[in-house]
């Protein structure tokens, strides 16, 4: 279980909704469209612990992922990736964004793709399934620590090779 809580850490079950439609993504925004897009379409998979592929994600693989679709290269852990990416005003953020959530100690253990309108996507624990959920629920609040960018130019120009 602490190996877990390490990774992206435990917290509630939610059933997934989708009851609004997510954010129209700016045109200059190819970056974030194929991380958003990306991040959709692995909804409903299930959380593995270290997981990084269709397989299985836990958060930060995830976002590598995701990020990956875009040519983009980042960090694997939670950790890094926050320390890496262009941080981000929680009220300027655009799809694409990731969201860091500190659930247990000083530091973030948990990471999302933000898709607009307050919404994320993100592998949310063991026995739970890659799912959307909002910034506004109380529980995601109490717990957001920063959010970061890695798309559209921003950070370090970590491009993959395509």
């Amino acid at each position: 279980m602490a190996l877990a809580v390490g990774a992206c850490a435990q917290f509630p079950e939610r059933p997934e909704t989708a009851d609004t439609p997510p954010a129209a993504i700016p045109e200059d925004g190819q970056d974030a469209s194929v991380i958003v897009t990306a991040a959709r379409n692995t909804l409903g998979t299930p959380y593995r612990y270290g997981g990084d592929d269709p397989a299985g994600f836990d958060c930060s693989g995830l976002v590598r992922y995701t990020h990956a679709r875009a040519g983009l290269s980042v960090p694997r852990t939670v950790a890094r990736q926050q320390a890496v990416a262009t941080p981000v005003d929680a009220d300027a953020l655009r799809p694409g964004d990731l969201v860091f959530f500190r659930l247990s100690g000083w530091k973030p253990s948990h990471v999302g793709i933000y898709v607009g309108q307050g919404r994320f996507i993100h592998a949310p624990s063991s026995g739970g399934q890659v799912r959307y959920d909002h910034l506004q629920e109380r529980f995601w609040t109490r717990h957001f620590d920063s959010a970061g960018r890695f798309h559209d130019g921003a950070c370090c120009d970590q491009r993959a090779a395509r």
